[in-house]
């Protein structure tokens, strides 16, 4: 299910996660080769994929909520 991303907070390893309008956080790594998402190192990059819609297997799979 597609959720837009509303912010994002970092993890206790320092990686980005998004926090979802659904309520769930989702890793938004920049981890070459297997992922690519250079806008995720910047804020100015991060500013501008809020809203974007990232698809939330947590909500597919009907998982409890990570924040109110």
């Amino acid at each position: 299910m597609k959720q837009p991303i509303i912010g994002y907070t970092k993890d206790e390893e320092d990686h980005w996660v998004a926090k979802l309008a659904c309520g769930h956080h989702q890793h938004v790594r920049h981890d070459p080769p297997w992922t690519n998402r250079l806008w995720v190192t910047t804020q100015e990059g991060r500013e501008r994929h809020i809203n974007v819609e990232l698809e939330c297997k947590k909500c597919d799979q009907g998982a409890v909520r990570d924040f109110s």
